[in-house]
């Protein structure tokens, strides 16, 4: 085994050193993994696309699963954090008058925002975490770990604006919400051939209005037929 786990081999350029090396070998393996699942990347193959040695890998990250949920983590903070702070705002700013709609804005908008900057990290990301999300065997394992907190602060802030709801409706409503929200987010192409060019996936900014009003409009569709029931 090569004594200094940051050597490369002859004609492999590493694309950093420290920080920025570590960083390389994140974009690479999230790029890797956003269209090719767990099972279908390796580690050597995450290598060649930093441009690093495996032992570079197995140093900084350890095994595969291990390299994976680094992947899933770096980003996953970041936007748990925007999301907690746009939902906080949001209620200190209307104390008295929040909205269905206001609330799912800010729990969505922060990841709509980073999507529109054309980072094509972000938009590997969040490809990601649509194919993780739709994942049975460990998916929702994974899922549980990076995001629970953030959707138990959006129930619990969405509580406050139906105080009438059923909790186990929200947590429903989340569910349907979470695949509007991913399938939007992973931009598949699909709704560009479904309506001829008339919508494209990539245009975010048609989406944003489009669905807030969806997603608020089904949660208190479900939470009044319940109450009515």
């Amino acid at each position: 085994m090569n004594d200094n786990p940051g050597a490369t081999p002859r004609g492999r350029r590493p694309k950093g050193q420290g920080p920025d090396l570590r960083e390389a070998i994140l974009d690479a393996a999230e790029a890797l993994f956003c269209k090719h699942g767990f099972y279908g990347v390796t580690v050597r193959q995450v290598a060649a696309e930093a441009g690093v040695d495996t032992a570079l890998i197995h140093y900084y990250f350890g095994a595969k699963r291990e390299l994976f949920d680094s992947v899933f983590a770096r980003r996953a903070e970041v936007v748990n954090q925007a999301r907690l702070d746009a939902m906080a705002a949001y209620q200190a700013a209307h104390p008295d008058d929040m909205t269905v709609e206001g609330v799912i804005e800010a729990f969505i908008g922060p990841l709509l925002d980073r999507s529109m900057t054309n980072d094509e990290g972000w938009k590997n990301y969040f490809r990601l975490v649509a194919l993780v999300n739709n994942t049975p065997a460990w998916g929702g394992e994974t899922m549980h770990r990076f995001f629970d907190p953030v959707v138990h602060r959006l129930v619990d802030t969405l509580k406050v604006v139906l105080p009438q709801a059923e909790i186990r409706d929200l947590y429903w409503c989340y569910q349907f919400l979470t695949g509007s929200m991913m399938l939007t987010l992973s931009e598949t192409g699909r709704i560009d051939q479904l309506s001829e060019g008339l919508c494209r996936s990539s245009d975010l900014e048609a989406v944003r209005g489009r669905l807030y009003a969806w997603c608020a409009a089904g949660i208190q569709e479900v939470v009044g037929r319940k109450r009515s029931a």
